[in-house]
């Protein structure tokens, strides 16, 4: 079976770990992966930020990687796309102003294809206005987002997932493990071992 074409919408300081890990392994497993941002072409470079856990009341942020993306925003169509991934981090917050962003979340909701979003990914589905009695987890600061947008919030640990239909949602990178493999599910990605 070929691999799916899988869109990743991400911008400025996205969490490097959102960003980096789903674009690998899902390529790593036979999928073609196309990461854009609006106002930036293939070969343009977006900023990463590393957060983590250190036991303060939210996460610290540091400096991540610099993330070369592989196509231009201006030049992709949803409707060529089969899957959509959505990093956390701080890009969501800014990405969910761009109407053009917002028609591309709406495009794989009104299609019923499946939606992988993980943290602050919520941000931007909150504000394409897709979550409205949908179940969704976020990073626990969105969980205000996710219920003013008319969505229930899961509250799950920070190393699980939850799949409701189409969308696989998860906390924060921690849960890398099971959002990735809910999301291959979804996208009738079989792995074996042998």
């Amino acid at each position: 079976m070929a691999g799916k074409k899988i869109l990743m919408i991400c911008g400025d300081y996205c969490e490097d770990y959102e960003t980096m890990v789903p674009f690998q392994a899902l390529q790593a497993v036979g999928h073609t992966v196309h990461a854009v941002c609006p106002d930036k072409k293939a070969g343009d470079h977006i900023k990463t930020a590393i957060h983590d856990f250190e036991g303060a009341q939210t996460y610290s942020e540091k400096p991540g990687h610099n993330f070369t993306l592989n196509a231009s925003f201006a030049d992709i169509k949803p409707e060529q796309y089969d899957a959509l991934v959505i990093p956390g981090g701080r890009g969501p917050e800014y990405l969910r102003n761009y109407d053009a962003v917002r028609a591309a979340v709406r495009h794989f909701f009104d299609n019923d294809k499946p939606v992988a979003a993980v943290c602050h990914g919520a941000q931007l589905l909150a504000g394409a206005g897709v979550l409205k009695g949908r179940t969704c987890s976020a990073y626990p600061a969105c969980r205000a987002e996710v219920e003013l947008a008319g969505g229930t919030y899961a509250d799950i640990g920070v190393d699980q997932a939850h799949t409701e239909g189409n969308l696989v949602s998860a906390p924060a990178w921690p849960a890398h493990p099971a959002w990735i493999a809910q999301f291959l599910t979804l996208l009738g990605t079989r792995i074996s071992h042998g």
